[in-house]
This record gives C-alpha cells, sequence and structure tokens, in this order.
C-alpha cells in the first residue's frame, strides 16, 4: 500500500514561484516513476511533470522551462518546483506513484493570480 501526501500550494502571483513537496510512505521501490498531474475547473487531468527511477524526466511543453520535477530517495519525496507561475497555471496538483497501478494523494491547491 502507498500512501502519498502533498504540500506547498497556495496564492501568488503571477511571475511567483511555488514548490511543491510529495511525501511517499509504505511498500514501494526507487523504481517506482513518480510525478505530478493537474486538474483545472472544467478542465480534464493532465500529466504535469514525471521522474523515473533511472532520473529520466518529462515535462508537458506548457511548463518547460519553468518547472522542475526531482526527487530525494533518502527521503521517498518528490518535489515540483514552478517558476515564473501563470495564471493558466491554477489547478489542483496531485502527485503519483506507479506501483501496481497509479496511486494519488489527495491534491494542493495552486492559485495565480493576474
Amino acid at each position: 500500500q502507498v500512501r502519498l501526501v502533498e504540500s506547498g500550494g497556495g496564492l501568488v502571483q503571477a511571475g511567483g514561484s511555488l514548490r511543491l513537496t510529495c511525501a511517499a510512505s509504505g511498500t514501494f521501490g526507487t523504481i517506482n516513476p513518480m510525478g505530478w498531474h493537474r486538474q483545472a475547473p472544467g478542465k480534464q487531468r493532465e500529466l504535469v511533470a514525471s521522474i523515473t527511477g533511472g532520473d529520466t524526466r518529462n515535462y508537458v511543453d506548457s511548463v518547460k522551462g519553468r518547472f522542475t520535477i526531482s526527487r530525494d530517495v533518502t527521503k521517498n519525496t518528490v518535489y515540483l518546483q514552478m517558476n515564473s507561475l501563470k495564471p493558466e497555471d491554477t489547478a489542483v496538483y496531485y502527485c503519483y506513484l506507479d506501483r501496481f497501478g497509479r496511486n494519488w494523494g489527495q491534491g494542493t491547491q495552486v492559485t495565480v493570480s493576474s
């Protein structure tokens, strides 16, 4: 069983930065991919960033150059550093870990004001 707890969301002005944190606990290994999705009101959930056990990172085009995903295997934690935030980044951000399917956190709200 996997438990994921996100933190770090909040309200920020356009151009600002936030760092999201996802703390994982339970049964899993460093090989298990992790990442972040987001869901804005009235829109489908989209994959924002992912990181594999081999440290391969992928990003949706709209955040490339602004967001950085990283992982601290000693702390079972994945981070999403978000810079140059835009109002269109406003969404609930969900952490995930893939082990016997996709496991989700409860989400953290990010609101970017213009």
